[in-house]
């Protein structure tokens, strides 16, 4: 990060209020139990948590959503709920962070997804979920399609997919998703599943993470920047992404981009801090990538914000967004240590 890097940030970044991004993907209710561990159980070989607190925030779609209001965006989150009291809790949520509900589906045969996750002395120690991607209906499918069509009509200058495999996003709602864009020249931004991958062909940039990456590919998972290299090269040659971002965790991020000679790649640094929780970073990437794309950055200084995203939500425990005025505090903290 250079003097001149942070004033284009923060120039760029002075362009997030209003600017709507659409939203495409599987919400959910992410609830979180807290509490301590004093003693293993006697009926099982378990720890015995004592609860201390219960809380629940956005989460998978709901979460990105949430991720560009906190960051002064409008977001249009188009998703499917159920009629049941998760839903209506996910509605209050929100409200409360700023964004509408007014694009959301429901049907009352499609129970709202939630994850429960017990967290003792800071570890998680187990997560259930409630969900069933069988009940989600052709009918409530096209009903979101046609949501989505009339959000990119209003005027939204991105379009985020956000797949967590649940059941919105399959073949069908994808190349429909990604076709409506097209016609409008919306870029097309996609957290991806493994099994989906190689459906996202022509998107403006794609962000697994290495793991994700390599199973795309069918490929065996290796280690090393040579392996990303020459992974990131396989994958646009295959896809025709104009970029692609694969997220490696402490090891940064590398993204790949065309350009008139070939393919052009540029490995970002993560700074060492400590994690707390990684839940929902993939969500604070995507979300800051196409923000700060759709205010005019070029992809390297896209990525190089989502990175600085990412290093602040990690070390946030549970579920969590970064503000405009931390993503800035992070690039001048990183200029300073340099």
């Amino acid at each position: 990060m250079t003097k001149a890097a942070l004033k284009r940030l923060e120039r760029v970044s002075a362009g997030f209020a209003g600017r709507k991004i659409a939203v495409f993907g599987d919400m959910m209710l992410d609830r979180y139990v807290k509490g301590s561990v004093k003693r293993i159980s006697p009926e099982a070989p378990v720890p015995v948590v004592r609860v201390n607190s219960e809380s629940a925030v956005c989460g998978g779609s709901a979460n990105v959503a949430v991720n560009l209001a906190t960051l002064g965006a409008e977001p249009v989150l188009v998703s499917v709920g159920g009629v049941d009291a998760a839903a209506g809790e996910l509605s209050e949520l929100l409200a409360r962070a700023g964004v509408s509900s007014s694009s959301l589906v429901h049907d009352r045969f499609f129970p709202t997804i939630e994850k429960t996750r017990v967290i003792a002395e800071h570890q998680q120690v187990v997560r259930f979920d409630r969900e069933d991607a069988s009940r989600l209906a052709p009918s409530v499918k096209k009903a979101a399609l046609a949501s989505l069509d009339k959000a990119l009509k209003a005027g939204c200058e991105a379009l985020i997919l956000s797949d967590y495999g649940k059941g919105l996003l399959e073949p069908y709602t994808i190349k429909a998703a990604v076709a409506m864009a097209a016609r409008r020249r919306v870029p097309v931004f996609v957290d991806p599943k493994v099994e989906h991958f190689q459906l996202y062909r022509g998107a403006a940039c794609i962000t697994p993470n290495t793991m994700e990456a390599f199973g795309g590919m069918r490929q065996s998972q290796k280690d090393g920047q040579a392996a990303a290299e020459a992974l990131g090269r396989a994958i646009l040659a295959r896809l025709r992404c104009r970029t692609l971002l694969i997220t490696q965790g402490e090891h940064g991020m590398t993204l790949f981009s065309r350009a008139a000679a070939g393919v052009r790649s540029t490995h970002i640094e993560t700074r060492a801090r400590e994690v707390f929780d990684v839940t929902g970073a993939g969500d604070t990437v995507i979300s800051t990538l196409a923000l700060t794309w759709a205010a005019g950055a070029s992809p390297e200084e896209a990525a190089a914000a989502a990175n600085f995203a990412a290093g602040i939500v990690v070390g946030k425990l549970g579920t969590a967004s970064v503000t405009r005025e931390e993503l800035l505090e992070s690039a001048r903290s990183w200029l300073n240590a340099a």
